[in-house]
């Protein structure tokens, strides 16, 4: 049974940094591209981040370039979530996600690309 437990998140001010975590449960992590989305206030679940299974690759949002990093050890079935200068707009309930997939990656996805989920983590950055 594949489960994805996160952990992370909290409240900080703007400027501030986070970084979520996401454990999956199994050892066939290591064969799938893992992601992050998010789901702000009255929006529907946007992607944020996404690495490809042996971390070669990566793809990210235009909004969150350059201050988020996605990040994997597969060792340890956890895929990370480094989120620099924070602002106000990045508040969401942030959720990892598996490819339904298996060694496949691309550079934009929807979230109907995943079939596994984490339970979300919320995030609040305060001006």
């Amino acid at each position: 049974q594949v489960r994805l437990v996160q952990s992370g998140g909290g409240s900080v001010p703007v400027g501030d940094s986070l970084r979520l975590s996401c454990v999956h449960s199994t050892d066939t992590f290591q064969d799938y591209t893992m992601a992050w989305f998010r789901v702000a206030p009255g929006k529907g679940r946007d992607f944020v981040a996404a690495i490809a299974w042996d971390g070669s690759r990566t793809s990210y949002a235009d909004s969150v370039k350059g201050r988020f990093a996605i990040t994997r050890d597969n060792a340890e079935r956890t895929v990370y979530l480094q989120m620099n200068s924070l602002v106000p707009e990045d508040t969401a309930e942030y959720y990892c996600g598996r490819d339904r997939r298996i060694y496949t990656f691309n550079n934009n996805y929807d979230q109907t690309d995943f079939y596994y989920w984490g339970q979300g983590t919320q995030v609040t950055v305060s001006s």
